[in-house]
């Protein structure tokens, strides 16, 4: 039986260590490294050479969708299973962009991830049902500018109208219309509404 090598990420030590002991229980799969942050990642994945890489998201120094991509542009062919806990639509869009073959939430148990694994090393993607609804809406949806993303980013801050406008050397009428739109592309009608679904969606963290 050929044997998967396993590069695990996740900034939690109890987490990371929990997966490594549970994956070395399984005859066909190693680990053969572990990183803390996106950076040591992609030192790792350069180095090591993993069949099959599971990271995390929200990690120090770079994120996780970075990271994917920084790997898939090193090494193409890389295979990497997104197992998070966050399953907002644009998380799960920023990851599968960036190149994840899979996206689990961490709710999962051991045989639905020990599965994903030999699925997406096998060449196959690997994304639940309920986060395939979840990238359907929001590819189905109005996508939000760059600008409106500054934006949304300040009013989750906390920022008010005459601060973003300093902020971004754009008048106070502008920061209205970019408000405008965006409100009307996110489906709500204030910016508190704004905010909470902007960080909901994973349109926007809090660091």
């Amino acid at each position: 039986m050929e044997t998967i090598k396993i590069l695990v990420v996740d900034d939690h030590n109890v987490v990371r260590q929990g997966l490594v002991a549970l994956l070395n229980t399984m005859a066909d799969l190693r680990v053969v490294g572990e990183a803390s942050d996106g950076q040591e990642a992609i030192t790792l994945h350069r180095q090591l050479k993993p069949d099959v890489t599971l990271m995390d998201l929200r990690l120090p120094k770079l994120s996780g969708a970075d990271a994917i991509t920084q790997i898939r542009r090193e090494t193409p062919a890389a295979r990497i299973i997104v197992l998070t806990t966050f399953d907002g639509d644009e998380d799960i869009f920023r990851a599968l962009q960036a190149g994840a073959k899979g996206y689990l939430l961490k709710g999962m148990d051991i045989d639905e991830l020990t599965a994903a694994i030999r699925a997406v090393h096998a060449g196959k993607s690997r994304i639940p049902a309920t986060v395939a609804e979840k990238l359907a809406e929001r590819m189905g949806g109005p996508a939000l500018t760059t600008r409106e993303i500054e934006v949304l980013q300040r009013i989750v801050a906390g920022r008010s109208n005459k601060e973003i406008s300093s902020d971004l050397c754009i008048s106070e009428a502008t920061v209205k219309t970019h408000i405008n739109s965006l409100l009307s592309k996110l489906g709500v009608s204030d910016r508190t509404q704004a905010a909470t679904t902007a960080l909901q969606r994973g349109i926007v963290h809090l660091e």
